[in-house]
């Protein structure tokens, strides 16, 4: 992986890059428009996700968002502009969010989503595709899809569906009724609840609690969990069987088992 600087500059200044021992933070630069995604945003984080995979040095990450809003959807103006050209717009844009989207989900490590303000559209989907969800008391969540008269993209309806059931995430999606923090809180769409002004604290110490773990049993809790929604229970055990002789093989595996009987936390 190339230098902190280096990927900060191959990303632009529309997205920030920063990185704090094994805890890399990316941060969406846009705060006058709330982040909204456009082509120039989707491409400046990807190229930040891109290499985080082959960099072993990287334990977790954090996606934030400056300014009032984690992110408040897509760009609209880039549609205004043409809206004859729409399909084509939409088609080059998504285009890139999705391989955004597949990065986040094959990475090995865990990536927090640190929200703020009113999150919407595919500011909610990004959000989702992370492993983990922090929100300020303040934050709030709105599909917003239907009310341009199409349907969600980012993987939003999948992941809505495994979090909430096809009942829920057809009323999320269909009745565009705001949700508040807390009741994101209580449906299971995020993990935690913070006062506003403790993000970004909370954020960096899920992540260097994360960053202190196994690297390979991450890895494999990530992946098994993924693919718990994807295959039957008999699979399920063969994948976990497979994932845990692998992992036993490891020096990490060495060093928790030495750490158990020396009664002392281990040092992976």
């Amino acid at each position: 992986m190339a230098s902190d600087k280096a990927i900060q500059a191959s990303a632009g200044d529309v997205v920030l890059v920063e990185r704090q021992g094994a805890v890399l933070t990316v941060t969406m630069n846009r705060p006058k428009v709330l982040n909204v995604l456009d082509e120039a945003l989707a491409d400046a984080l990807v190229a930040a996700f891109a290499p985080i995979a082959a960099d072993a040095t990287v334990r977790a990450v954090v996606l934030a968002g400056v300014g009032r809003s984690f992110m408040a959807g897509g760009d609209l103006s880039r549609f205004d502009a043409d809206l004859a050209a729409a399909p084509v717009t939409a088609g080059l844009l998504i285009e890139r969010f999705h391989a955004l989207m597949r990065l986040i989900k094959a990475l090995p490590q865990p990536v927090i989503a640190a929200l703020q303000g009113p999150v919407a559209g595919g500011g909610v989907a990004l959000a989702l595709a992370c492993d983990m969800v922090i929100a300020t008391q303040g934050a709030s969540f709105l599909s917003a899809y239907t009310k341009l008269g199409t349907n969600p993209d980012g993987g939003t309806t999948w992941t809505l569906t495994q979090l909430l059931g096809p009942r829920r995430a057809l009323e999320f999606v269909l009745l565009n009724e705001a949700i508040d923090a807390e009741t994101a809180l209580r449906l299971g769409l995020v993990n935690r609840v913070v006062p506003e002004g403790e993000l970004v604290q909370a954020a960096q110490a899920m992540a260097e609690r994360l960053s202190q773990g196994s690297r390979g049993a991450v890895k494999a809790v990530k992946a098994l969990v993924q693919a718990a929604s994807e295959v039957s229970f008999d699979a399920q055990l063969d994948l976990e069987k497979q994932a845990f002789i692998g992992n036993a093989a490891t020096p990490d595996f060495r060093e928790g088992i030495r750490a158990f009987f020396e009664k002392r936390p281990p040092r992976f």
